[in-house]
């Protein structure tokens, strides 16, 4: 009988190793002008945050390395995307 594991439990199967250089980052003067914002409904971890002067927090730790953002993202420069140092970044145990 197949059983579907439910977000929360397929999150529990899913590890950190958190390197100390963040493999993506916002240029948040870019992100003040744009209009679209789609890095923020588009990340299926919920990293990008707007804030109050327009800008975008954004919270590399949980990230999944999927990429999303930096495809959907329309302006120029805003993301700047790489992979983590060795070792670090998401682990995939199969749960």
């Amino acid at each position: 009988m197949h059983h579907e594991m439910s977000f929360a439990d397929r999150m529990s199967t899913v590890e950190f190793d958190v390197g100390d250089r963040p493999h993506i980052t916002v240029d948040t003067e870019v992100c003040r002008s744009c209009t679209t914002k789609a890095c923020v409904p588009a990340c299926p971890a919920k990293l990008f945050v707007p804030t109050d002067d327009g800008g975008i927090l954004f919270n590399y730790e949980q990230c999944f390395e999927c990429g999303t953002c930096y495809q959907l993202c329309n302006s120029a420069g805003a993301i700047t995307w790489t992979y983590p140092d060795g070792g670090h970044g998401v682990v995939f145990r199969k749960g």
